[in-house]
């Protein structure tokens, strides 16, 4: 029997469906991407980069930055908590409430919450029943809100605030998420390191600026000059023994387009794919463990994803 049409139909059929499942099925869902808006104030995002931050992008590709920092923040979970914002009027019925959310709440602890407003009173819970509390608490004339934060290694590090997602790249060509970390994540180095000036002094002498990096200085995207009687004002403001003496470092226009590049580099928006908000003040949000007797409703429970 000659099976040689059944093979040739086989193989067709294996090409076809990784050519589907590869190419076209990416190029549906990734191709017809669009602006949205952010949680909260509905502002447009993402931003097209300014035109000098499209060139470093460039620069960026062609100095095989990417072979060292990645720029996708990854995220293991979500976290939900709930902060109480206002006692209301019937302070009675609020601290039944907050005991029947954890019986464990003594009167210390209930005072304590009542004294500094806002106040983290819901730790490490889902969604479904963070809202139930916040329920429970706005029925007693007090207010309360849901804090949503996503939490894994890379946010512990402040590598961002979020997890990375399809529309944070979507003007940018080529993407360039990268493979490996030799250095820190760049997804939000802008956020963290806003300074055009700090990057170009990085990229001359990035020993530096940080201690005990072991990034290769860049200073091929330099120029020495000699130091005239006035400073140059593109000159980049050096640490003492960086510089020949007598000579100034000036950025050659490759080094200012990297650097602007780095400082537009944040991704961190709020989104309705990524939620995530902040606690009313830094009191609320600095509660990172619940106080004695504090209540936690689902120690155990899966968080929110």
């Amino acid at each position: 029997m000659n099976y040689g049409p059944l093979i040739f139909l086989a193989a067709l059929f294996a090409l076809s469906g990784s050519w589907l499942g590869f190419v076209v099925t990416p190029s549906f869902q990734l191709g017809t991407l669009q602006q949205t808006n952010t949680v909260g104030a509905g502002l447009t995002y993402p931003l097209a980069r300014p035109g000098l931050a499209q060139q470093g992008l460039q620069v960026y590709r062609a100095n095989g930055c990417v072979y060292c920092h990645s720029q996708m923040v990854t995220q293991e979970r979500t976290l939900c908590e709930v902060v109480l914002t206002e006692a209301g009027t019937n302070t009675t019925a609020l601290v039944a409430a907050l005991h029947k959310l954890n019986p464990n709440y003594n009167q210390e602890a209930l005072d304590a919450v009542l004294k500094s407003l806002p106040k983290t009173v819901v730790f490490n819970t889902t969604k479904t029943k963070a809202d139930a509390a916040v329920k429970e608490l706005t029925q007693t004339t007090a207010k309360a809100q849901v804090v949503i934060t996503p939490a894994g290694p890379d946010i512990a590090r402040g590598w961002g605030k979020r997890r990375s997602v399809a529309e944070d790249y979507l003007y940018d060509y080529p993407t360039l998420p990268g493979a490996q970390r030799v250095g820190p994540d760049l997804a939000n180095a802008g956020a963290r390191l806003p300074d055009v000036n700090w990057h170009l002094r990085h990229l001359y002498a990035p020993a530096a600026e940080v201690k005990g990096s072991t990034m290769p200085p860049y200073r091929f995207l330099f120029e020495l000059r000699k130091a005239g009687l006035t400073p140059s004002t593109q000159a980049l403001q050096l640490s003492p023994g960086i510089a020949p003496s007598g000579w100034e470092v000036v950025p050659r226009p490759e080094a200012v387009a990297l650097a602007t590049y780095l400082a537009s580099l944040r991704a961190d928006a709020p989104l309705y794919s990524t939620p995530l908000s902040s606690a009313p003040t830094a009191s609320a949000s600095a509660d990172t463990n619940a106080p004695a007797g504090g209540a936690n409703l689902s120690t155990n429970a899966p968080a929110a994803k």
